[in-house]
């Protein structure tokens, strides 16, 4: 007698994060409800990573690998796949427009025609070595009435569709695959990263009455703007954590890994009540001692950090995205934690500005309440929404490799 084995089919999604700083990979566990429960955590500081792309896949992979394991470690379970955030400054984003007519005046909007305008939506000149990471819908409009999110059924031979599409270099994507599937895990699908943090941190309400999502790396600070419930723009600056340490050590004259931990200690995104204060280093290699001034190492931090998010702002302006921002500025990555940092955005932005914290997110506390961890957690909750929307409709099918056409968010 033939005896066969069906694994029962597992809930738990992983999330992997390749940073400039840190790998981090998350855990978690899928509820009857729909909802998640963070189960493990795995971190590893990264070698093999420079501006959020990987430049030394043997580093990489072994960094990936103890993360993997600290995390298969955590959760007490095995993980054989993962959703893979991206990232880089060859990744761009724009809004494209499709149009689909019928010659009845009496037609019945089908699943046909929205696939035929979906396609010419996603009809538009790009660099032929990159490839479509996402197309995400906005809003459908039939005969002129805009904001329709479902048109299947409706009456009207004029079908338009807004859409948000991220396309990057192909070879680049690709490279961070190489480095997990190097080592035996498959990569469910690859999302943008800033996608992922403001997935992570947005509620509903947020998304609708409009926010500004930054999350500011080691490497790169994406950006990605909810308005109307849906994606209205998304983009990456290829500045981070990293180069205010650059600037501190440049513009203070010592190592960049003195210069890394006096920013973690007295560093600050402000110049409030450092006047005449100064701090006395040590010297480890027989040098004398030498004295830094406070107001000098957070200048020069200020001065960083203003200018990334007037970059953003000048574009949001360009845009004509303020008006609609109403939820404010949420902030998160590494950046995050420097003192003061929600006051400087706001100053820039001229809108409320909030250290963003994991929403609906259930299990381990530190998960949703660690900044650097929210495109990790934004990841499980993205796998969670695929693994639904495949179970409940179908119309969104399960994609495999690194690109996707979705309209989940």
């Amino acid at each position: 007698m033939l005896n066969l084995f069906f694994p029962k089919k597992t809930t738990v999604i992983v999330g992997l994060e390749i940073g400039t700083a840190k790998v981090a990979a998350v855990v978690g566990e899928v509820t009857d409800g729909g909802g998640v429960n963070v189960i493990g955590i795995g971190q590893c500081p990264s070698r093999g990573v420079r501006k959020g792309e990987v430049v030394n896949a043997e580093h990489a992979a072994e960094d990936v690998r103890n993360a993997i394991v600290e995390a298969e470690k955590s959760a007490d379970v095995e993980i054989a796949s993962v959703y893979l955030g991206v990232t880089g400054g060859h990744l761009t984003s724009l809004n494209t427009h499709g149009v689909f007519t019928s010659v009845s005046l009496d037609h019945e909007i089908s699943q046909q025609d929205v696939n035929e305008v979906l396609a010419n939506a996603k009809v538009f000149n790009r660099p032929s070595e990159n490839y479509v990471l996402h197309s995400v819908r906005q809003h459908f409009t039939v005969n002129g009435q805009a904001g329709i999110v479902d048109p299947i059924g409706m009456l009207g031979e004029n079908l338009e569709v807004d859409m948000h599409v991220i396309h990057g270099v192909t070879t680049r994507l690709q490279n961070h695959m190489r480095v997990v599937a190097g080592l035996n895990l498959e990569v469910e699908q690859t999302v943008f990263s800033g996608l992922c943090s403001a997935l992570a941190l947005l509620d509903n309400e947020q998304k609708h009455i409009g926010a500004l999502v930054v999350d500011i790396g080691a490497g790169t600070t994406e950006y990605v703007i909810y308005a109307e419930g849906v994606i209205k723009h998304t983009g990456v600056i290829a500045v981070g954590g990293d180069h205010v340490t650059n600037d501190l050590s440049y513009g203070l004259r010592m190592a960049p890994a003195r210069a890394a931990l006096l920013m973690r200690e007295h560093g600050a995104a402000t110049l409030d009540g450092v006047a005449d204060q100064t701090l006395t280093l040590t010297s480890e290699n027989g040098f004398p001692d030498r004295r830094v001034d406070l107001h000098d190492l957070r200048r020069i931090m200020v001065a960083r950090l203003e200018e990334t998010f007037q970059l953003i702002d000048s574009e949001i302006g360009e845009l004509g995205f303020h008006d609609q921002l109403r939820a404010g500025v949420c902030l998160c990555g590494g950046g995050a934690r420097i003192r003061g940092i929600e006051k400087l955005a706001g100053n820039v932005f001229g809108l409320p500005a909030t250290l963003g914290r994991a929403n609906a997110v259930g299990g381990l506390r530190s998960a949703s309440d660690d900044p650097e961890l929210a495109t990790a957690v934004g990841l499980v909750k993205y796998g969670a929404m695929r693994q639904k929307g495949n179970q409940s409709t179908g119309l969104v099918g399960k994609i495999k490799g690194f690109a996707g056409s979705l309209g989940l968010f």
